[in-house]
């Protein structure tokens, strides 16, 4: 096919979505913003500013948003991206991750709570 046969409709991607799929300007705020959402986390675990349970909230919330982050700047998910289906998509995500992070969490808290401790006696047969 020939540079002349393209339609402006044809040039758009197999859905005949017209939405942008990125600008420089669009990339260096997400490339931004995620590195901003990794080293304050990086910053608080290294430096141990605060207790563990909060450096562990702050850190999963940083990670949600740096989910939703990458979701809309580099994935293109809008409301206006294929009739609103990719926001659809983002929120089902959204769902599952946080289903993941608070069951991974439960499991974690319910396991260090009902570990039995070793004795000194125990630890020193070993």
């Amino acid at each position: 096919m020939s540079a002349d046969t393209l339609t402006p409709a044809a040039a758009h991607d197999d859905h005949g979505d017209a939405a942008p799929h990125g600008t420089l300007r669009g990339y260096l705020i997400g490339f931004v913003l995620s590195v901003v959402l990794t080293a304050i986390p990086f910053a608080l675990v290294m430096t141990g500013r605060l207790d563990a349970t909060t450096t562990a909230i702050v850190v999963l919330g940083m990670a949600l948003v740096q989910i939703v982050v990458h979701m809309v700047f580099f994935l293109h998910m809008t409301t206006r991206a294929e009739g609103g289906w990719s926001f659809l998509a983002l929120m089902f995500t959204l769902v599952v991750v946080v289903v993941t992070l608070s069951g991974s969490i439960w499991v974690m808290y319910h396991m260090n709570a009902n570990m039995m401790p070793m004795s000194a006696a125990t630890m020193s047969q070993q």
